[in-house]
């Protein structure tokens, strides 16, 4: 048996949603270990001057929860 824990980061890109949803996934790899599931819950844009400047996901991540026993 086990239990995940699932936090939630905002990946961000000027080129497209997929690169700012890998960037939180590549960027969480650094601190969190063993990421089971990455899990697009929101995407929008940042717009300036009726241009949009900003692609962003926000990313659901679950990994393995390892507490004290």
């Amino acid at each position: 048996m086990s239990v995940y824990k699932i936090v939630e980061l905002v990946g961000t890109s000027p080129n497209s949603w997929e690169e700012a949803a890998k960037e939180v996934v590549e960027t969480a790899t650094k601190s969190l270990r063993d990421l089971r599931i990455a899990e697009v819950d929101k995407l929008d844009m940042r717009i300036e001057n009726g241009k949009v400047v900003e692609y962003r996901a926000r990313v659901k991540l679950s990994f393995k929860y390892e507490g004290n026993s």
